[in-house]
């Protein structure tokens, strides 16, 4: 009778285990993805999909359908190859090639301070909004709060909690304004498909595809820091990979509903501020102090992950930051927190930083399709030909793409 009891009482531990494993599975997927996403949508995002909205009006639901494969095909060949490999992306890219790893690290490091320039500033204004705070102030409280948020105990567990209770928040916040002014149903699907003018859509969707990236490396990053490694944890990975591309392709289509619904009535947006324009024409003054707390959301969590993303791209090759990571988030923040305040560029930088990793994305990621058939890099992986295929259009297409519209660029916001 003892043993009999003995016996299940084993099993019911056995059971409660196995239970606690997959709710811890649950969460860790659901903390990468939230990250992956609400550091993918942040202020830039915000920003470029309102002023290239009020440029291409209805045929901007192009490049918005577009980044959502392509989003598909980046995310999911990278986090693959960094998940089963156990290497972050610089990693990765010394074991092809000694000295890679170095320049890939260092520039799109780079990229992020130029990033984190415009989600401080973003923060700022969200504050402005709701309070009234001048953004002066705003910076330099959004500084002060990411420092903190990286010196508390435990603070990847803190960013990974933050990452899932705001993301919710800024999906229910957007999609209460997009309601609130849907546009022709007909007409955006039809634009989706056929536009006007393909070609004229190309600097847009390389845009807004450069400026959700940093996104994606930051939970490629996660996905190595919380050793989700080795070719029997891929279920894992595909499902934290197919979890983040769902979150961040539903919050893009409802911002872009949210603005072209407001655009379709025939008002123009404010260039000085074209997504807080949209959010307050779109529902007056709620709408706008909802655009508030939206951006103030969507920058702090920008801040902390981009923050984190650029420590991660760098502290393997340099011992000294591994060795003082946390500092060296602090250092990071209060540097771009102190730009922030002396340059007064947001939009422009915001618009810089998408076009910019556009052209250092397709080197990234033709190093993690060459790196998927190393073995004594992924091991015994196998990574789906199809998904090199469609890797490798991404390159071609992007980098062809990349070097053809800098001049456009310039003709827009410069010259």
């Amino acid at each position: 009778m003892s043993s009999t009891l003995s016996i299940l009482s084993a099993q019911k531990n056995e059971n409660v285990t196995v239970d606690k494993r997959a709710k811890a599975s649950t969460k860790t997927i659901l903390s990468i993805a939230f990250l992956m996403a609400t550091t993918s949508v942040g202020p830039g995002f915000l920003t470029q999909t309102a002023v290239f909205t009020n440029i291409y009006k209805m045929d901007m639901a192009f490049p918005v359908l577009i980044s959502a494969f392509i989003t598909f095909g980046i995310v999911m060949n990278i986090w693959r190859v960094t998940g089963t490999s156990g290497l972050r992306i610089q990693d990765l890219a010394n074991r092809l090639a000694p000295g890679l790893g170095y320049v890939i690290g260092i520039l799109l490091a780079l990229g992020a301070v130029a990033f984190n320039f415009g989600n401080v500033s973003g923060a700022a204004l969200g504050i402005n909004v709701l309070t009234g705070v001048d953004t002066v102030w705003g910076a330099l409280f959004t500084g002060v709060l990411g420092c903190i948020l990286f010196m508390a105990h435990n603070a990847s567990r803190g960013m990974d909690a933050m990452a899932r209770y705001l993301g919710l928040l800024m999906i229910v916040l957007i999609a209460y304004v997009a309601m609130t002014n849907l546009p022709p149903v007909a007409e955006t699907l039809t634009a989706a498909v056929y536009p006007s003018s393909y070609a004229s859509l190309l600097l847009p969707t390389l845009t807004i595809v450069g400026g959700a990236v940093g996104g994606y490396y930051t939970g490629a990053q996660r996905l190595v820091d919380l050793q989700s490694q080795g070719g029997n944890d891929i279920d894992t990975i595909k499902k934290a990979a197919w979890a983040g591309i769902s979150i961040a392709v539903v919050i893009r289509v409802l911002l872009f509903l949210a603005v072209i619904g407001v655009i379709s009535t025939g008002v123009a947006l404010d260039n000085s501020n074209p997504a807080a324009s949209a959010f307050k024409l779109g529902a007056g003054s709620l709408g706008y102090h909802i655009f508030g707390i939206v951006l103030f959301v969507a920058s702090i969590t920008s801040v902390v992950g981009n923050s984190y993303m650029a420590v991660s791209l760098v502290k393997t090759l340099f011992p000294f930051v591994a060795r003082n990571e946390k500092a060296s988030c602090v250092a990071f923040i209060v540097v771009t927190t102190l730009g922030t305040v002396m340059v007064n560029m947001p939009v422009f930088l915001l618009m810089l930083a998408g076009l910019v990793n556009s052209i250092i994305l397709p080197v990234v990621l033709a190093s993690v399709l060459m790196a998927a058939r190393r073995k004594d890099i992924v091991g015994d992986y196998k990574h789906p030909a199809w998904l090199t295929a469609v890797g490798a259009l991404i390159v071609i297409v992007m980098a062809g793409a990349s070097v053809s519209n800098i001049s456009n660029f310039a003709d827009k916001f410069i010259i």
